[in-house]
């Protein structure tokens, strides 16, 4: 990667993190503002137990009153939770509020658990990943289309108006989060304006390599795809401090890896910081900064951190700081 302005980068508020209060929320998106990120990032999740969890475009609609010009994102809105129709309508109102800095990131869903608890249908993947590009197709005509219609297995609108539509044109970037071979990366080629993977290096090249194949069957350019991932953050000055906030996050890590310890799996410290410094951004400045170069090696040029430190800033700040200024 020759050039800082290819890339971009945008605070995850994700449920890895630890718990936020709007309150929290609030102030780390204005800080977000002030420090030059691009965009901020909500995830889409009802519950992480009995801690506390915003939804999604409620919040995102909120931020739009209080911020001027970063980008507000979702990472990644589930399909399953909201007609596509419906969520149409409210993204693209949206879009309005917050005079065009809406960032779609969508996604088939995952969490078993909490379709359960909300008392969602969870069908298998396939029909979930299927459901999600019946989805897509249904918001872009929405968007796109004076009156729009469309028929298909799981969805059905007819002569449906959505007005006002949103401001970006032809309409705002559409992200899709997910790495299944089979079926998620084939929605990705044909409708992706920007994939989103996570996972370590490897991981990620070999799912782009996917991409790149599905791209081709479907007559689709590579390039034009956006590539971003996301990635959590472990940061300090020092070696002893990037230690001393590794254990910190290592007693409130929420990944479902992590969650097995509470059901009676134990899980030492060093097996998950072996696991935690592949999949993650861990180090001082300048180690921080040789993990993004390895990513932007391989096409990544948009780039979600989630601070573990949350809701700190500490990390945020060190971050824009020290690690952006030397990619």
């Amino acid at each position: 990667m020759d050039s800082r302005e290819a890339m971009k980068f945008g605070p995850w508020f994700g449920f890895l993190a630890r718990p936020l209060s709007y309150d929290a929320v609030r102030k780390l998106v204005l800080e977000s503002e002030q420090l030059g990120y691009d965009s901020v990032w909500i995830c889409d999740h009802m519950m992480n137990g009995e801690e506390p969890m915003l939804e999604c475009l409620t919040t995102l609609s909120a931020l739009a009153s209080i911020t001027k010009k970063i980008r507000l994102g979702t990472l990644v809105i589930c399909n399953s939770y909201r007609n596509p129709a419906l969520l149409a309508k409210m993204l693209a109102t949206l879009d309005v509020v917050s005079d065009g800095r809406l960032e779609l990131g969508i996604g088939a869903g995952h969490l078993k658990e909490e379709y359960e608890s909300y008392g969602f249908a969870f069908p298998e993947a396939g029909v979930r990943v299927r459901q999600l590009r019946e989805g897509i197709e249904i918001i872009k005509r929405l968007w796109t289309e004076t009156k729009a219609s469309y028929k298909g297995k799981y969805y059905t609108i007819k002569d449906a108006y959505c007005e006002p539509k949103p401001i970006q044109k032809p309409h705002p970037p559409i992200t899709i989060g997910g790495g299944g071979e089979k079926l998620t990366l084939r929605v990705v080629a044909k409708h992706a304006d920007r994939s989103n993977l996570g996972g370590d290096v490897k991981q990620i090249k070999h799912k782009l390599e996917v991409l790149k194949n599905h791209c081709t069957a479907a007559g689709r350019d590579y390039n034009k795809i956006e590539k971003s991932c996301w990635f959590r953050v472990v940061i300090s000055k020092t070696e002893k401090g990037v230690e001393e906030n590794l254990k910190k996050f290592f007693k409130h890590d929420t990944h479902p890896y992590t969650r097995s310890r509470l059901r009676g799996t134990t899980i030492s410290y060093e097996e998950w910081k072996e696991r935690t410094m592949l999949n993650s951004v861990v180090g001082t400045p300048s180690e921080c900064a040789e993990k993004i170069r390895e990513r932007a090696d391989l096409g990544i040029t948009y780039f979600m951190p989630n601070f573990t430190d949350f809701p700190s800033d500490e990390g945020m700040k060190l971050f824009a700081g020290e690690v952006i200024s030397r990619l």
